[in-house]
């Protein structure tokens, strides 16, 4: 076991302690499919309701979950796209 001290940074009259971690591999592909997929379980499970939620007024309701899920696609695109290139940044 190492006795390695912590990082302690000293900013005006706070002191922060910074610990010794790896940064998480985060890239946003896992979370933007996940919810692009909330988005259409979303839409699938009002489908059945737009009757009842035209009379309401909330037809809109159905319109957010489409919104949702085609941005979701646009998004889900661009951060695979930009995990490829990084990967491709770091392969080279």
């Amino acid at each position: 076991m190492s006795e390695e001290q912590p990082v302690v940074h000293e900013i005006g009259n706070r002191t922060y302690i910074v610990a010794d971690v790896d940064p998480l591999d985060v890239d946003g592909v896992r979370t933007l499919a996940v919810g692009t997929l909330l988005w259409g379980i979303a839409f699938l499970m009002l489908l059945p309701f737009s009757g009842s939620l035209k009379e309401d007024g909330h037809l809109w309701w159905l319109w957010t979950c489409v919104a949702g899920f085609g941005l979701g696609l646009v998004g889900w695109d661009f951060c695979r796209r930009r995990r490829a290139a990084r990967s491709a940044a770091v392969d080279d």
